[in-house]
């Protein structure tokens, strides 16, 4: 016999599900990326051998940098909309989470203070060393995923297995930190575009490998 949730039980969706709209405008982006830079490298292509000055076209790579995160703000923004029982679930764990990373940082920190001198610089407090481990822990995962996924995997079951932290967060701040580094090669990209048209073109193609890992670390279910 099968029984059909309630309407109103947050079920839990596949996590390509859950950031659809998400990925739909990373994947959206990487297309924009992509035809900026045509429109740089394609006149020079397209110009005879002997042409020394070629005009190329930059105002999509300036046009691509400003509208990206206007463009995934409003994304976030319609897949929470989307999936509000979802968003509930995920505060509360956030919530649960932080205070277990409080309560782990606070027992490290009597821990320090019983020890040597600290020194001049202070540490960070216990509410912000919380918040700085999923920073950290998002950034680990980034960083291996590119080289090895089933590493990159394993390690966020590693991460998570003591109750600090979520699989859904660790891979929501890996998606975060591959986003940080689209945009900023964007900025980079838009700051070139008034000078050097090449420059700016390549820094558009730099973020696409950025915007993918972001598309994938968004659609991965490890649960």
């Amino acid at each position: 016999m099968t029984t059909t949730p309630s309407p109103t039980t947050p079920v839990r969706p596949a996590r390509r599900r859950r950031h659809a709209r998400l990925i739909a405008a990373l994947t959206a982006l990487v297309g924009a990326c992509a035809e900026a830079a045509g429109e740089v490298y394609g006149p020079i292509a397209a110009a005879p051998p002997g042409q020394e000055a070629v005009e190329v076209e930059t105002l999509s790579c300036v046009r691509v940098a400003m509208s990206a995160p206007l463009l995934l703000d409003w994304a976030r923004s319609e897949d929470a909309a989307r999936w509000p029982q979802v968003v509930v679930r995920e505060d509360a764990g956030s919530r649960r989470t932080y205070a277990a990373r409080c309560a782990l940082a606070d027992a490290r920190d009597a821990v320090h203070r019983s020890g040597p001198d600290r020194g001049p610089v202070p540490l960070p407090t216990v509410e912000q060393g919380a918040a700085m481990d999923v920073v950290s822990a998002g950034d680990e995962v980034a960083a291996r995923w590119r080289e090895d996924p089933q590493e990159a995997a394993a390690l966020v079951l590693e991460l998570t297995a003591g109750g600090e932290l979520t699989v859904d967060e660790v891979l929501d701040a890996a998606v975060d930190a591959e986003v940080v580094c689209g945009l900023l090669a964007l900025s980079q990209a838009r700051t070139a575009a008034m000078s050097d048209p090449s420059t700016a073109a390549e820094l558009c193609l730099a973020a696409v490998p950025y915007l993918v890992l972001a598309v994938t670390l968004a659609s991965a279910d490890l649960v």
